[in-house]
């Protein structure tokens, strides 16, 4: 579920890091900024990868019902 929110903050992280686009935003520094949505990014996708609950996974139920 948020690993789509990740994979966003993380894109957007390195576009600010690697100074992809120049943005001038005032009394923010756009290299930390990235760094910090990197590591949101990247820790977003790791929790969501570690804490998917078991019971989202793909299951078959079969229901067996006598016949009459």
């Amino acid at each position: 579920m948020y690993i789509g929110l990740g994979i966003i903050l993380l894109v957007a992280g390195l576009i600010f890091a690697l100074d992809v686009i120049t943005a001038d935003i005032p009394n923010v520094d756009e290299g930390t900024l990235g760094t910090i949505l990197i590591i949101a990014g990247v820790l977003a996708i790791v929790l969501s990868l570690l804490f998917a609950p078991p019971w989202r996974r793909d299951r078959v139920v079969h229901e067996d019902r006598p016949i009459r």
